[in-house]
């Protein structure tokens, strides 16, 4: 069974609820179908202006039973969700009068039923930007407790099994922080090994990657990635993390046993955290062009309640899959 297989398996399993802000996107709406015809969710939500939603439906020929239909700016609810978004913001300036305004953005509106738990799980980003639908969520659905900045994470399967866990990693941050600092390298290695813990069902072997191996060479970024791996300890002192170290000592048993001898994890790795965002993509790219490897995502980690981005040059199965991620993180 595939990754995505497992996926959906498991959303069907689980039953949560799912909002699609972009309620009027070609895409979506087919995807929407797809959902609820396999039983992915329980409930399946598309935003936005009902007569515009339905006529686009009708023009792609797509049913919408089963599927449903909210428009913000006629909602019942719009009161109480601008009232929300105001407490949220007003320190920012906000008035209430504005705050009815932008809570009618799709984006927003669907941050907010995740916030209140009027729905589980919100993806979006087929027909806007990443900025968009990071900004709404952090401003209303925010990150977890204990994290200051979300990051993301691939899931990447290996048609080797020797790698990770039966060829199955995570690979971490590869789409979000440029250059983080050690604070944020132990966040995106905490919470890439609970999206391990979600997405593989195994326990997590968190190997933080430099181009130094337990003091091989001395500069700045590598002593960032060893404050990091201290205060991931400190946080989670049950983990198996460990660094910092170049990615052959992190994967190869032989060649741990020389550059880092007695490491629990030199040699075992199957969650690789990246020292900064041109590593992370550039790895995970490399893995999937030269070794066959599938890659999904990216998908975002470290939020108080699960949401993610899409590519605006998403297909509907790519939208259907990451809907089945995402619905998995509210178990």
């Amino acid at each position: 069974m595939t990754f995505t297989e497992r996926m959906r398996a498991q959303a069907k399993s689980l039953q949560k609820r799912l909002v699609l802000p972009e309620g009027t996107e070609p895409r979506t709406i087919p995807a929407a179908r797809k959902i609820v015809d396999e039983g992915l969710a329980r409930e399946v939500v598309l935003l936005g202006p009902e007569a515009a939603i339905r006529a686009k439906a009708k023009e792609l020929n797509v049913s919408l039973n089963g599927i449903h239909v909210v428009d913000p700016a006629t909602s019942p609810l719009l009161d109480t969700y601008a009232a929300e978004y105001y407490e949220l913001r007003k320190a920012k300036g906000i008035s209430l009068d504005e705050a009815k305004k932008k809570i009618q953005d799709v984006l927003f509106w669907g941050s907010m039923m995740v916030r209140r738990g009027d729905s589980d799980a919100l993806v979006a980003g087929a027909d806007n930007s990443t900025a968009n639908v990071l900004t709404a969520a952090f401003q209303i659905i925010k990150t977890a407790p204990g994290v200051k900045s979300a990051s993301s994470c691939f899931v990447m399967e290996i048609p080797e099994k020797k790698w990770g866990h039966e060829g199955m990693m995570v690979f971490s941050d590869c789409a979000i922080i440029p250059d983080p600092n050690a604070e944020q390298l132990a966040e995106i290695a905490l919470s890439a090994a609970q999206s391990f813990r979600t997405y593989v069902g195994a326990e997590p072997v968190v190997a933080m990657l430099s181009f130094s191996t337990k003091g091989s060479a001395s500069h700045p970024d590598a002593d960032k990635v060893i404050e990091a791996v201290r205060l991931a300890h400190a946080k989670a002192p049950e983990l198996k993390i460990d660094g910092e170290l170049q990615a052959d000592a992190a994967l190869v048993p032989s060649v741990a046993q020389k550059k880092a001898p007695g490491s629990a994890v030199a040699g075992k790795a199957n969650v690789l955290v990246f020292p900064d965002l041109g590593a992370g993509n550039i790895g995970y790219k490399l893995v999937q062009r030269l070794a066959g490897a599938e890659a999904y995502g990216p998908f975002l980690q470290g939020m108080a309640k699960p949401c993610s981005d899409l590519s605006r040059g998403c297909s509907i199965d790519d939208i259907v899959n990451t809907c089945a991620v995402i619905l998995c993180q509210a178990r």
